[in-house]
């Protein structure tokens, strides 16, 4: 399963800019626990993909999995070996853009512990530091 949208407005993309902290989604919403940005940077559709099979894979069919970020961005890349000039390459991959303090995946209907360990299996397919975080009760 290939995350990608359906359809975008535009074919490429400019790379924009990373600054700056997470806008939204910085708390556990849906779940028990969840998975939260540390570092900013790219997450590819194969990443995503990845934690959500090593998550699931972990829970052997219990718990349910929430993914709160979706590859929306394309990536261009031009041939190896083409001379420079020539315009920008065709698509090759889509990405999340993530910043510090994002929810990246959210777990619910399990043990802590097990929780913990899903997640810590899925950070590992992420070229990004994240840390295990809970849900905040709201008074």
């Amino acid at each position: 399963m290939v995350m990608m949208p359906s359809r975008t407005k535009h074919r490429k993309m400019q790379k924009g800019s990373m600054a700056g902290l997470s806008k939204g989604a910085t708390f556990v919403h849906f779940g028990d626990f969840g998975m939260q940005a540390l570092d900013r940077g790219r997450i590819t559709n194969k990443q995503i993909e990845a934690c959500r099979v090593a998550i699931t894979r972990y829970f052997q069919r219990r718990g349910k999995v929430w993914i709160r970020i979706f590859p929306d961005k394309v990536v261009t890349k031009k041939p190896a070996e083409t001379r420079m000039g020539k315009g920008k390459g065709a698509p090759d991959h889509w990405v999340a853009v993530v910043k510090p303090g994002r929810i990246l995946f959210e777990v619910g209907s399990v043990p802590e512990t097990e929780a913990q360990e899903a997640m810590k299996l899925a950070a590992a397919k992420l070229g990004i530091r994240t840390r295990f975080v809970r849900r905040v009760e709201s008074a």
